[in-house]
């Protein structure tokens, strides 16, 4: 374990625990504290997030540049998003079943349930407006890639990037040449800020992590307390298929990759977005083993588009949710729930799911037959299944890169 995840895994527990502890002993000083400390952490995260679009876009379309000309190379990207596809839906379906089964076995407790039901009642009017699905399946496609660039469309960009770096590739060398030559130099720019934002990760994750600490305490009690295991269990039983993916499929031997995940998870529960947590997992990868080609393609459409935990997360929720109320699932109600939180994980951006809760989980609820009061009021404690899900996510992204740098080497290897 090198020094910086030393830091970065001491910066995360001292400024949990202080956060903690402030809010057990109701310090007069806390409310200053979490303020200056959620200030200077988004400083520091904010200063890694600026790297993100412009580091994006040039490694795509370098990435795809660099692949067009090989038929390993050629279909990575392709081949990518159907594993991806594969994996949710395996992880959703998964969800379906376990889930259930779970609840079967630890129901929520009756009394606290109905509690909680009349707690959310007349909140569901705090739920914004679901956009119309040809708005939704508009939004892949950039009608202004500078503006998406702006509101941090991340999807679109990257759809763009592909598209622009496949048309790029069939100008004259020389242009061709001039133009990879500039976003690759753009890339490596990025990577040099990146390096310098990391050198002061330990000071960031600890104001970021002494925040946390002072909202969410020591933990949730009764029902939400069990609401957030049920669903931080199915998120990391999704992260679990991202260990598969590397150990067995990328042929990276535990002992390597564990020690490597570290600082990656470490980043993930301070900062719960996958999208921050880019440059580190480029450098993990690297270090792994992982040719530039790859990591340059798969990483960042896996960090935009392949949230693992996303849809059996949200699924989770559904299905709690119907528990609460007492709503049937039959196997049809469930399918419809796992074809649409595949489906809807694609139309977000990879940070903290409290910013996608009510989008995500609308559509899905409302695809089931399921009632909506609950939702804000499991929005309240959504921080704490959301270090899971962050961590699953990671996990995958790292585990799914490292798969598909061995796919160019079995395709040679079945050849011979």
């Amino acid at each position: 374990m090198n020094s910086l995840t030393l830091r970065i895994l001491a910066g995360l527990i001292l400024g949990l625990a202080i956060g903690a502890t402030l809010a057990a002993l109701h310090s007069p000083f806390q409310d200053q504290l979490v303020t200056y400390a959620s200030a200077l952490g988004g400083v520091w995260l904010d200063s890694l997030r600026m790297t993100i679009i412009p580091l994006v876009f040039s490694l795509l379309v370098v990435g795809a540049a660099q692949a067009a000309g090989t038929v390993a190379g050629g279909g990575v990207a392709g081949r990518a998003l159907l594993t991806f596809g594969v994996m949710l839906l395996i992880a959703t379906t998964a969800t379906a079943i376990l889930t259930p089964a779970l609840l079967a076995v630890w129901p929520p407790p009756a009394e606290a349930a109905a509690g909680l039901r009349k707690a959310a009642e007349g909140q569901a009017a705090g739920i914004p407006p679901v956009p119309p699905l040809g708005e939704w399946l508009k939004s892949f496609v950039p009608a202004n890639p500078i503006k998406a660039a702006a509101d941090g469309a991340v999807a679109s960009i990257c759809l763009f990037a592909l598209v622009f770096g496949m048309a790029a590739s069939r100008l004259s060398e020389d242009r061709r040449g001039h133009l990879f030559a500039l976003f690759d130099a753009v890339q490596a720019t990025m990577m040099v800020i990146v390096d310098w934002v990391l050198k002061l990760a330990p000071f960031g994750v600890f104001f970021l992590a002494l925040v946390v600490g002072a909202q969410t305490g020591f933990g949730a009690v009764g029902v939400l307390g069990q609401y957030v295991i049920v669903v931080s269990i199915m998120c990391l039983m999704a992260g679990g298929l991202g260990l598969l993916m590397a150990i067995f499929g990328g042929k990276i031997a535990p002992g390597r990759l564990f020690p490597a995940l570290i600082p990656v998870e470490a980043m993930a529960i301070s900062t719960q977005s996958s999208l921050a947590c880019l440059p580190l997992m480029l450098e993990t990868t690297e270090r792994l083993g992982v040719k530039a080609t790859v990591r340059g393609v798969v990483m960042p459409l896996a960090v935009s588009v392949f949230r693992l935990t996303s849809p059996p997360g949200n699924l989770a929720v559904a299905i709690y949710v119907a528990h609460i109320y007492g709503v049937h699932l039959d196997p049809a109600r469930l399918a419809i729930g796992v074809v649409v939180a595949c489906l809807v994980s694609l139309a977000t951006v990879g940070v903290a799911s409290s910013v996608t809760f009510f989008t995500t989980l609308v559509p899905i609820s409302m695809a089931m037959g399921l009632p909506l009061d609950l939702l804000p009021l499991l929005l309240a404690v959504e921080t704490l299944p959301d270090f899971s899900r962050t961590v699953g996510n990671v996990t995958a992204h790292v585990g799914v890169t490292c798969w598909a740098d061995r796919w160019g080497k079995t395709s040679a290897a079945a050849q011979t």
